[in-house]
């Protein structure tokens, strides 16, 4: 089986990846999948899991999105989180999850875009880390 390499680039660090046989990322229109011989794209994601198999095991990753540029070389997730199921400190995220839930029952003097936005983080942190 034809395989590829993924690099993953985010402010704070690369993760490089080799032997990929299979990515799945959470586009803003839906999840989807890439494979060896991909068509080039450049497509937009969203917060959610990123699911890599190497070898015939799975990683996971939550992300809170960014972009993936797909090339014949290689692909490169451009995330602006990344973070492997084994790191995420679950404890954590429960507590943001309260935050987020607690601020948006109050209503006054809060933004609920970002409110929502950061349950919706907290929600997906808690998914991946149960992978």
């Amino acid at each position: 089986m034809a395989t590829f390499s993924v690099e993953i680039v985010t402010p704070t660090r690369v993760i490089t990846e080799e032997n990929i046989s299979y990515l799945r990322c959470p586009g803003v229109d839906g999840s989807f999948g890439v494979m060896a011989e991909h068509a080039e794209s450049i497509i937009a994601l969203t917060v959610g899991e990123v699911k890599i198999t190497t070898d015939g095991k799975d990683k996971f990753l939550a992300t809170s999105g960014g972009f993936i540029d797909i090339s014949s070389e290689k692909v490169l997730l451009l995330l602006e989180t990344a973070e492997l199921a084994t790191e995420i400190d679950k404890k954590r995220a429960e507590e943001a999850k309260k935050r987020a839930q607690d601020r948006l029952k109050q209503k006054d003097g809060i933004d609920p875009m970002r409110a929502e936005l950061a349950l919706l983080r907290a929600i997906n942190r808690l998914h991946v880390a149960n992978r």
